[in-house]
């Protein structure tokens, strides 16, 4: 007899509560599903997609699936919230609720990448554009580290025009290496601002006055004969800057074997006339050159070749004292000295393109060395601004000659320039370049010039992208065999009305960051 009697309703809701026995189907269908046996992934799935743990019970021969929770107090990690309705339908929340991010923002946790750069020896250069950490170094304080931590002190700052390279050369190169003790700056200044260098203004901040050289007569003068630079380089090094002198006032034409003897020559002859008189002086030397040694047994043809030599060395020279006599011709002047920490040569306002700012420059590197041998102990950064001059033409050979020297008497040559694509490949200035171990790179305009950089001083081939697009004021910073860092220069109020330009200083313009 069926029974029709109406089932309550609290029978129907208790009949409907009780689990449906699992089935060798069901069994078979956990163990195929990815997500079977992975604990707490209801709080991402809903419940229903959840891999019940399989039991040692059987249905029909299969082993049976039954859901197993676990609490997620019980495990490792941050403790986590339990509510009783979220958690009815699988889900957990942590105390404290999370802030959002972006992948691009969560580099910061990645300390392995933001590292600082450098240490914190010598002086403030800006700041690493990634983490925004501290950048600080100084090229000889570097190369004095223990252990070493560059193999050359010299400097190489590149960029085009409006970078703000100029700006970060007279503040880390020259104005903030002067708060050290026994350091100074010896500046070559090229660039016109107002019918003076542009570093004439932060000489006379700091209380220097700049050495003006002008081809009125009116300027200081350097002597290509200066005792110093005997002193410092000895007469082989004098015979060099005399051919290197002539090489720049004959169009870059070099001396031949005989044209070098026949300087020498001449050389030992003037000073062994002048002994206990005088300094000797360019005007002295040119009756010199052309005189043939007696007592070596040429012939009459190797006699006359000699004396064509030396004459073709004293027309160089006499060209020169023609047009910038005033500059070259005399002693030097008594002002020319490193009586205060900070020296500016300021030849702004002599032709670009002439012979007498390389002339002024190799005469002021060989004076400064022979200068600095009677007063060892100094840290001396040397920065010639439109540094192209000393090593993409004669002068390089000089520079090349004198980098042992240097470094044994303190000195950090700072060249700083456009372009390195100016500089022959291959040639003795290439050579100073290449050993150049602290690189500021600004921005750089044109495609091959960014890709120099890059091969030159073995940059991530990415680099030369990023540095046609630097904006002013950033660059990217090297030194030693340390990787390259996007850096952005930062100066002080203070150092920013220094080292802008007089029409800045007088607006109030110029970013402080750059």
């Amino acid at each position: 007899m069926t029974d029709t009697t109406p089932k309550t309703r609290k029978q129907k809701k208790a009949k409907q509560s009780v689990p449906a026995e699992p089935t060798a189907a069901d069994a078979t269908k956990a163990r195929r599903h990815p997500l079977a046996g992975v604990p707490l992934l209801r709080v991402f799935v809903p419940p229903e997609l959840l891999a019940p743990v399989i039991t040692g019970a059987t249905v029909e021969g299969a082993p049976v699936a039954r859901s197993v929770e676990v609490s997620p107090h019980s495990l490792p990690g941050g403790k986590l919230r339990l509510a009783s309705g979220p958690a009815a339908r699988g889900w957990y929340a942590p105390r404290i609720q999370g802030a959002p991010s972006t992948t691009r923002q969560a580099e910061i946790l990645n300390t392995g990448i933001i590292g600082a750069p450098t240490g914190v020896e010598g002086v403030v250069n800006g700041t690493d554009n990634l983490s925004s950490t501290m950048i600080s170094h100084d090229a000889p304080t570097a190369y004095n580290a223990t252990p070493r931590k560059l193999t050359s002190p010299n400097v190489l700052v590149l960029g085009t025009v409006g970078s703000a390279k100029s700006s970060f050369v007279k503040t880390v190169c020259v104005m903030r290496p002067l708060l050290l003790a026994k350091h100074r700056a010896v500046v070559f200044d090229k660039k016109d601002q107002g019918d003076e260098g542009e570093y004439s203004g932060v000489a006379r901040h700091l209380g220097s006055e700049p050495l003006r050289f002008s081809p009125d007569g009116n300027g200081t003068r350097l002597n290509l004969l200066d005792p110093l630079i005997v002193q410092g380089s000895g007469l082989v090094g004098q015979m060099q800057l005399v051919n290197a002198v002539a090489r720049i006032a004959r169009d870059d034409k070099p001396a031949t074997e005989w044209e070098e003897n026949a300087t020498q020559f001449a050389l030992q002859r003037l000073f062994a006339d002048k002994e206990g008189d005088r300094a000797a002086t360019m005007a002295d030397l040119l009756p010199y050159l052309g005189m043939v040694p007696t007592d070596l047994g040429y012939s009459a043809e190797a006699k006359e070749r000699y004396h064509q030599a030396g004459i073709s060395i004293q027309l160089g020279l006499k060209n020169l004292l023609t047009a910038y006599g005033d500059v070259f011709d005399g002693e030097t002047s008594k002002d020319v000295d490193l009586a205060h920490k900070l020296t500016v040569f300021d030849v702004s306002q002599l032709p670009s393109d002439g012979p007498a700012i390389p002339t002024i420059m190799s005469i002021g590197h060989q004076w400064l060395l022979g200068r600095l041998m009677r007063e060892r102990g100094w840290i001396t950064n040397v920065v010639y601004e439109e540094g192209w001059h000393m090593i993409a033409g004669p002068s390089a050979r000089l520079v090349k000659a004198n980098q042992k020297l240097s470094r044994s008497l303190g000195i950090s040559n700072v060249f700083v320039m456009h372009k390195g694509t100016d500089i022959p490949v291959g040639s003795e200035g290439y050579t100073v370049v290449q050993e150049a171990q602290t690189i500021y790179a600004y921005r750089q305009d044109r495609p091959e010039d960014a890709r120099w950089v890059t091969d030159t001083f073995g940059l991530n081939p990415d680099a030369a992208e990023t540095l046609m697009n630097l904006e002013p004021g950033h660059c990217v910073f090297k030194y030693g065999s340390n990787p390259a860092t996007h850096m952005r220069h930062v100066r002080s109020e203070w150092e920013t009305a220094v080292t802008n330009t007089d029409e800045g200083m007088a607006g109030g313009a110029g970013p402080s960051g750059l």
